[in-house]
């Protein structure tokens, strides 16, 4: 038997179009789950999909905003209509950089829709089917932010606590129901966004702020998809039919080796 199997399994990945919620969607649909991306950029999505179709693997890409209850309900339940739902991986979220006095109102509306508001409509949504026939899996992507103050990071850091509280919250109610839910906490990762954010914010001198951020996590280099990938592909098998209500730090040492 291959280890981490998820053959005869339907997940579902937010925001799996692209960098971490990509690479969980690939993973899984090679490890044999059927996989359905929720993702604001359909586009984005679909090119997933294909080269999950490409590979021989199952799979649906879905236009939806996280944000909209309406919305995320009515996709979830097309999909419990058809399949059980047994594993739900909450990636979508959005970011921002500032204190609180570079925070307006309206950049904290939006990071809560999306980051808290996002990861409740979706296991609310999905719950019901999770809990049939055995129970399931919730995996929540929260953040190294969850739990250690991160310079100019404030809104962005108050919703990934919540995410890391939701996670805790959720495991405990529901493990009679046989649901897991665990979240990871990653570090820097190399994504298109982080890229991006560089060109942006640092035109012209992207090679040395790219070692600079990479030089922040202790082991000396940003983390990459597939390894967030792996370790999600893990804590949603049923080789870790043991870990509930856990927050995995992938982070290369930056939470417990700073300043050390």
């Amino acid at each position: 038997m291959t280890k981490f199997s998820l053959k005869n399994k339907t997940a579902i990945v937010t925001g799996g179009g692209s960098g971490i919620g990509k690479a969980i969607s690939l993973t899984f649909a090679e490890q044999g789950a059927k996989v359905h991306i929720l993702d604001f950029n359909l586009e984005a999505a679909k090119e997933t999909i294909n080269e999950i179709k490409g590979k021989e693997g199952q799979g649906e890409a879905h236009k939806c905003d996280v944000a909209n209850q309406e919305n995320v309900n009515s996709i979830i339940n097309s999909i419990a209509s058809k399949e059980k739902i047994n594993i739900l991986v909450n990636n979508a979220g959005i970011a921002h950089v500032g204190n609180i006095e570079a925070v307006e109102e309206s950049d904290l509306d939006r990071l809560y829709n999306v980051n808290i508001k996002g990861v409740y409509n979706c296991i609310k949504a999905a719950l019901p089917s999770l809990k049939v026939d055995g129970g399931g899996v919730i995996l929540n992507l929260a953040s190294i932010a969850s739990t250690v103050g991160i310079y100019d990071r404030f809104a962005y850091s108050m919703t990934k606590g919540a995410v890391l509280t939701m996670t805790y919250s959720i495991a405990k109610d529901y493990i009679k129901d046989g649901i897991r839910c665990n979240c990871i906490a990653p570090g820097r990762v190399h994504t298109p966004f982080v890229d991006g954010f560089i060109s942006k914010n640092y035109p012209g001198k992207e090679e040395e702020m790219f070692e600079k951020l990479s030089k922040t996590q202790p082991i000396g280099r940003m983390g990459t998809t597939q390894e967030m990938a792996d370790l999600v592909l893990f804590l949603c098998s049923d080789e870790a039919g043991f870990i509930t209500g856990s927050n995995y730090a992938i982070d290369g040492g930056f939470v417990t080796l700073n300043g050390k």
